[in-house]
């Protein structure tokens, strides 16, 4: 991911260096976002490798002092924007759920009996 996000000629030192610097200024404790695990490497070995979830990868993303980076943190903001708002108005949640289905191709009428299926469900777990 370090590869990707910057222009750094050895991403293992970026990250061990990222990681200090981190720990430094009291931002986040990357130790208790990435856990190591022994994964096989491309030697065929098996490697301890950090790793770490959907929200720590997004966290580690957001302190990278990188330019590559900057399109990953405008879209985490603009969608954390969107969600605020869907809390405050739930009929744009429902709009953009729509959406999406939309764009994966569904038909109309799958659309309408999924979101019916949904609200059904809601009702009767409700009960």
């Amino acid at each position: 991911m370090i590869l990707a996000l910057t222009d750094s000629l050895n991403p293992r030192d970026y990250w061990f260096k990222m990681k200090l610097r981190v720990k430094e200024e009291d931002e986040i404790q990357l130790s208790t976002i990435c856990r190591q695990l022994k994964l096989k490497a491309s030697d065929g070995k098996m490697r301890v490798t950090d790793c770490a979830n959907t929200e720590g990868i997004f966290r580690i993303i957001q302190s990278v002092p990188s330019p590559k980076a900057e399109p990953f943190k405008r879209w985490l903001a603009k969608v954390g924007y969107e969600r605020v708002q869907e809390i405050e108005n739930p009929e744009l949640a429902s709009k953009r759920t729509r959406m999406l289905y939309k764009l994966k191709g569904y038909s109309e009428d799958w659309i309408e009996k999924r979101i019916r299926g949904i609200a059904i469900r809601e009702e009767l777990t409700d009960e």
